[in-house]
C-alpha cells in the first residue's frame, strides 16, 4: 500500500518584510527542516522556516513528489508528496511558522549573542539557535532563455506564487509541463481572466489526475493549452503585453497576455549559506556528530547539506541528526533548565503536547 496519497496538505505563510524573533530558525524546509521542527517541539521549542521555494517539501515535494520512496523506515513505499504531507501532519501541534517563496539573504550575530536572518524579501527572524537544512543548497528556478528577462521579472515575470490575488482577474501565460505548472494552472484558473498553459510538447511529467484536470479544462473552453516554444516578451518598462512563441506549423506568433508564470524546474546553488562565515569543505558545511553543531557555535547543519566522516545522504540520518541537534540547541536556547529524555510511548506529556494525551 502506497502510503501518503491525496491532496497535498496547505500551509500559511507569514507576511513577509516583518520582523519575528523565536527559539529556532530552520533555513530549509525539507523532510529534515521538517522533522527538525518535531524534535524541538517536543522540547517545547518554537521554529520558524525559511525556504525559497512556495511551499514545503523541498526536493522531495518539488521535483519528484510523485516518485515512490523506498528507504523510510516503517513506510514500505511513499511519495515525496506523500512524505511531506505526513511530516506536516506530524508538526501540525507544535504550530511552526513558515516563510516561503523567501531566501535566506544575510545573517549576522547580534551582541546577546542570538542572530538574526534577513530574507530577500525583508522579513528578519532573530533567535539564539540557527539550523541549515538546505539540502545542497538553495533552489532556484531555472529561468527562461530569452534576452531581457531581467527587466520584467517581479512585475510580470514570475517564478513563484506569492499571492494568489495578485492573479485576480489577469491574462495569464504559464509555461511549463511539471508539477508546479499544472498545479497553478488548476488554482489560478477560477480568478484568472484567462489561462494559457504553454509546454514545448504534448507530453507532461505532473501527476496523472493533474494532468486529467488540466486536459478537461481545455476541453471546456477555460483553459487554453498550445505546445509551442516560448521564444520572447513583448511589453515595456517591464510590464508584458503578449509573449512570442513559435512552432513549425504556425511560425512565430504572439499570445496577448500581461502576466508570464514559468516553472522550468529549480537548479541548486549554496547562494548567502556561503556568506555565513562557516568553514566549507566542498560546498558543504563540516559538523561534529555528537550535536551536528558547525564552526560556528549556536549554527546547525543537518540533512545533505552538512558533512562529516562516514556521512550517507539519507533522509532517515537527517531524522537522526535533527534529534541530536534539538538536544543541543535546548541547552542553548534554555541555559540553566534540566533536560529530562522522555519517551513519547510513556510520557504524558509529550502525548498532551501532540494533542493524543
Amino acid at each position: 500500500m502506497q502510503h501518503g496519497e491525496g491532496a497535498p496538505v496547505k500551509v500559511e505563510s507569514a507576511p513577509a518584510g516583518q520582523a519575528y524573533e523565536t527559539d529556532v530558525i530552520i533555513v530549509g524546509a525539507g523532510p529534515v527542516g521538517l522533522f527538525a521542527v518535531f524534535e524541538l517541539g517536543l522540547l517545547d521549542l518554537k521554529s520558524h522556516v525559511v525556504d525559497v521555494l512556495d511551499r514545503p517539501g523541498g526536493q522531495c515535494a518539488e521535483l519528484y513528489p510523485e516518485k515512490p520512496i523506498y528507504d523510510i523506515p516503517g513506510l514500505p513505499i511513499v511519495t515525496g508528496q506523500g512524505l511531506t504531507d505526513a511530516l506536516l501532519q506530524q508538526i501540525a501541534p507544535f504550530k511552526p511558522t513558515f516563510h516561503l517563496a523567501q531566501m535566506a539573504e544575510a545573517l549576522e550575530r547580534l551582541p546577546d549573542g542570538k542572530f538574526k536572518l534577513k530574507t530577500e524579501l525583508g522579513t528578519t527572524i532573530t533567535a539564539p539557535v540557527l539550523v541549515v537544512a538546505a539540502g545542497g543548497g538553495s533552489f532556484v528556478p531555472r529561468k527562461p532563455k530569452i534576452d531581457g528577462i531581467e527587466a520584467y521579472e517581479g512585475k510580470s515575470v514570475h517564478y513563484a506564487v506569492r499571492q494568489m490575488e495578485r492573479f485576480r482577474g489577469r491574462d495569464l501565460v504559464i509555461a511549463g509541463g511539471g508539477d508546479s505548472a499544472l498545479d497553478w494552472v488548476l488554482n489560478l484558473q477560477p480568478i484568472a481572466r484567462s489561462v494559457t498553459l504553454i509546454h514545448r510538447r504534448d507530453d507532461f511529467r505532473a501527476a496523472p489526475h493533474s494532468v486529467a484536470k488540466m486536459r478537461a479544462l481545455v476541453a471546456e473552453g477555460k483553459v487554453r493549452l498550445e505546445i509551442s516554444d516560448l521564444r520572447g516578451l513583448v511589453g515595456e518598462n517591464g510590464q508584458l503585453t503578449a509573449v512570442s512563441c513559435r512552432t513549425k506549423e504556425k511560425g512565430d506568433y504572439e499570445i496577448a497576455c500581461n502576466e508570464l508564470l514559468a516553472f522550468y524546474g529549480l537548479t541548486m546553488k549554496l547562494g548567502p549559506i556561503a556568506d555565513f562565515g562557516l568553514n566549507l569543505t566542498e560546498n558543504l558545511i563540516p559538523v561534529d556528530t555528537e550535536k551536528f553543531q558547525s564552526s560556528e557555535p549556536g549554527i546547525f547543519a543537518i540533512g545533505d547539506i552538512n558533512t562529516y566522516p562516514g556521512k550517507l545522504k539519507l533522509i532517515l540520518c537527517g531524522f537522526h541528526e535533527a534529534a541530536l541537534m534539538a538536544q543541543a540547541a535546548f541547552r542553548i536556547c534554555r541555559p540553566g533548565e534540566r533536560l529530562v529524555f522522555l519517551y513519547t510511548t510513556s510520557s504524558t506529556d509529550l502525548q498532551k503536547k501532540l494533542g493524543v494525551g
